[in-house]
């Protein structure tokens, strides 16, 4: 059954977010095993996991789709979404908390705070999404659960709360984890694979470190509730319920971080993270109304308001077709009735609604806010869309994607198969809004674009062992940018006499170059008396069609500002044509009059090598024109951030591993463009045949 408004306090909307391999599939596992949702629990390295459902995630061993299941705790319902952790399936990561109402982030206990986990940190920042951290991993002696604590305020700025501390035997094996609350040592039965706990006395080799992380726990929570202050400043013990109320509130609206501890793997702590999930992470009820684009407009989460929700993911599926996910932010969606997509301006029907558990579907009668559902329509809706009660329209932000970096020609094995692939590609494409399909007007050659190899490289093996599709693809290609070095002004008049009527318009242009990831900025300064705002748009509408190819090996231009200062125009002859011609006539002398640089993608990262290895793989990262901007030394590894050109990344996970015999890893994410040095900006220019 929906909630209704009385149970929406019982919901929890969470995602599971970290780095790749720190843990989150293995724990979405035990979730679901500890709240009776599966009754086998499968491991990522045997490739029988619920959640990776894919024949490509349980062959590789990583998340590539994100995946929505449900599961009961506590007299409470946790609808979890499971998001991938390699940075070329951002995108899963991104859609995904702009619909949840809180997040669990996992940390590995070995390698601490990583990149990855930096960056879906810093998404979480932008979407005000509470969170908790799970310190996973703490079953490996060469863990660290205060260095994991130390370096998650360090580097993320924040202020963590400790709920529990591990315990280990003199051989560092990890026996339990202490609860800092109860001060009891809780252990849990590995015979019947933790679904059992008992609780005993802390050891007293622990007692310094259990009061002195008890009392910071406390002191951080007293800023935030009036009885646990009173009962600290007293001396006296704090209530449980006194210490969970001001930690649920610092959590929820103030930025302290619970973080409790454990082993997913080794079934040790998951129930204490799932407490933690019910006690502090927000209900629907606990976050603000969701609002209009335009602000004008809110939607409370209220089974009984207008309905209102996102569509926030799209995918195909072999018996339903094409389904679509959308959380439902207020009011109520009832299978066989009609919605109205706000963004497309269309209505449609809903013939049928699923409650998700990775790839098996139940099917609802009717769901309402605060619930995560996929459902089948009669029109097609996208990603972002925004569907709503016809009679109360609303439209709510779009989903923002990044661009592709890298792309890759793709060829049908006949001519008569064309169609057939672009169809195909078209369909994963709706499914992934980082994965783009174009034809390229010169060559004629369908080109794919992705956020990296792995990512092309999946889309690729989809289109043939899931559509059935055969297709050759060409070496990636780095999707690199062109942009303006030095201010330009140019113009140009087009006059034109045709059939008796002339043809006439005259523009002068300005263009500059802007910081980078500007984008392409445009606007009118020229006076109405010189050119009428009406022809506004067909001149920005030119400009921004001959932007995409640019002068020097016709990529894309970008961080430029097109400003037209001045021109003139002809009551009777002047027309949007004749301006749109004269727009880009002047942009095409822009293009002979300027100096254009040449941008490349840079990446940001960690290597992470053992020690013995270090000098090959700096030594590597130099021939690549890599940076090294840090090293620190972490037990038995060296971890190394560094910058790297996304041109020189190609072939880098083969090369790691011959270098270390498979035992370094890294991880890169595209952070920013950079001007290519020009003996290698002449290379590239001429292997494009410009």
């Amino acid at each position: 059954m929906p909630p209704r408004a009385s149970d929406l306090d019982r919901v929890r909307n969470i995602g599971i977010m970290a780095h790749i391999d720190a843990g989150k599939t293995t724990t979405t596992e035990r979730i679901l095993f500890y709240t009776g949702q599966i009754h086998k629990m499968g491991e990522v390295h045997e490739g029988d996991t619920e959640m990776d459902w894919m024949a490509q995630e349980r062959e590789r061993g990583i998340t590539i789709t994100a995946a929505a299941t449900t599961c009961p705790w506590l007299d409470c319902r946790i609808n979890i979404i499971d998001t991938p952790g390699h940075v070329d399936f951002t995108a899963e990561v991104e859609r995904s908390l702009r619909v949840l109402d809180g997040a669990v982030v996992l940390f590995s206990g070995v390698e601490m705070v990583e990149s990855q986990s930096e960056t879906v940190w810093r998404q979480a920042d932008r979407y005000k999404i509470p969170r908790i951290a799970f310190v996973n991993k703490l079953d490996r002696a060469e863990s660290s659960y205060t260095g994991t604590l130390e370096m998650i305020e360090a580097r993320l700025g924040v202020r963590t709360v400790p709920l529990s501390f591990p315990y280990r035997d003199a051989d560092r094996k990890l026996i339990g984890v202490v609860d800092l609350l109860s001060r009891e040592l809780v252990v849990w039965d590995s015979e019947r694979r933790g679904s059992v706990m008992t609780r005993e006395p802390v050891p007293e080799a622990l007692h310094d470190q259990v009061d002195l992380y008890r009392e910071q726990a406390i002191e951080r929570v007293a800023e935030f509730d009036d009885r646990v202050m009173e009962a600290f400043l007293d001396g006296r013990d704090v209530r449980p319920e006194d210490f969970h109320a001001g930690l649920r509130r610092g959590c929820i609206g103030h930025g302290l971080i619970p973080v409790v501890g454990g082993s997913a793997f080794q079934n040790i702590g998951v129930q204490s993270l799932l407490d933690a999930v019910v006690r502090y992470l927000p209900s629907p009820l606990d976050v603000p109304p969701v609002r209009s684009v335009d602000g004008k407009e809110e939607r409370p989460a209220d089974p009984e308001a207008p309905f209102c929700g996102l569509a926030f993911k799209v995918t195909s599926d072999a018996y339903a077709g094409r389904l679509v996910y959308v959380r439902i932010y207020s009011g109520t969606l009832k299978a066989g009735g009609h919605a109205f997509n706000a963004s497309t301006g269309k209505g449609l029907r809903v013939t049928k609604l699923f409650r998700m558990h990775a790839n098996h579907r139940l099917a609802l009668e009717e769901a309402s806010a605060g619930d995560i559902v996929a459902m089948v329509g009669s029109q097609d809706v996208s990603t972002g869309d925004t569907l709503c009660d016809k009679s109360a329209p609303i439209l709510l932000e779009k989903i923002e994607f990044p661009e592709p970096v890298v792309f890759a020609a793709v060829e049908p094995r006949t001519e008569a198969e064309r169609g057939e692939l672009m169809e195909g590609l078209t369909k994963l494409a709706e499914e992934d809004p980082t994965f783009h399909v174009r034809v390229d007007e010169t060559t004629d050659q369908i080109i794919i674009g992705g956020m990296g190899e792995l990512h092309l490289d999946v889309l690729v093996r989809r289109l043939r062992e899931e559509l059935r599709l055969r297709a050759s693809v060409g070496t990636p290609q780095v999707a690199y940018r062109e942009t303006l070095r030095d201010p330009v002004v140019v113009e140009d008049r087009f006059a034109r006499q045709a059939a008796g009527r002339g043809q006439f318009a005259h523009v002068v242009l300005r263009l500059e170059p802007l910081p980078r990831e500007s984008g392409i900025t445009f606007a009118l300064q020229a006076s109405p008396q010189e050119i009428p705002k009406v022809y506004a748009e067909a001149i920005e509408s030119a400009l921004r069609s001959t932007l995409t190819n640019g002068p020097l090996a016709g990529y894309p231009l970008a961080d430029i500002g097109a400003t037209v200062i001045g021109g003139s125009f002809h009551p009777v002859d002047s027309s949007e044509l004749a301006f749109r011609a004269a727009a880009s006539a002047a942009l095409h002398k822009a293009y002979s009059a300027g100096v254009f640089e040449l941008l490349e993608p840079i990446m940001e990262g960690e290597v992470i090598t053992p020690a013995e290895y270090l000098g090959e793989v700096m030594e590597d990262l130099a021939r690549r024109r890599g940076e090294i901007r840090m090293l620190r030394s972490l037990e038995t590894v060296q971890i190394l951030m560094v910058c790297i050109p996304l041109g020189e990344t190609f072939g880098y996970a083969t090369r790691l591993r011959s270098l270390t015999q498979g035992r370094a890893t890294y991880s890169l994410r595209v952070a920013r463009y950079e001007i290519v040095p020009e003996g290698l900006r002449e290379k590239i220019v001429k292997s494009r045949g410009y």
